[in-house]
């Protein structure tokens, strides 16, 4: 089964395998600790909200480093709009591309 990520306009937007972060067509754009969303690189982007990426504006959590490219799982089908569900947090995704 496939976690997928939507913006908070309801659209979907990636998906999550493991601990990574892709974006629809596969290719990795970040990494989970927990709930903290971080690109790649390391960098702390936002949380992991209501399957959305947002700003709670919980300051800088820090670079938890790179570790490595996780390759490309390929394209697991796009599930549609799903409607905005009222998010009070701003979008963060796009800082991860």
């Amino acid at each position: 089964m496939t976690d997928y990520i939507y913006a908070t306009t309801g659209q979907a937007v990636g998906f999550v395998r493991g601990r990574y972060v892709h974006a629809l067509n596969g290719a990795a754009i970040g990494q989970l600790n927990g709930t903290h969303v971080h690109r790649l690189t390391g960098q702390y982007i936002g949380e992991l909200y209501k399957s959305q990426v947002v700003d709670k504006h919980l300051g800088n959590l820090g670079n938890i480093g790179n570790p490595g490219n996780p390759g490309n799982p390929g394209n697991p089908g796009n599930p549609g709009n799903r409607g905005n569900h009222g998010c009070p947090y701003p979008d963060a995704f796009d800082k991860l591309l």
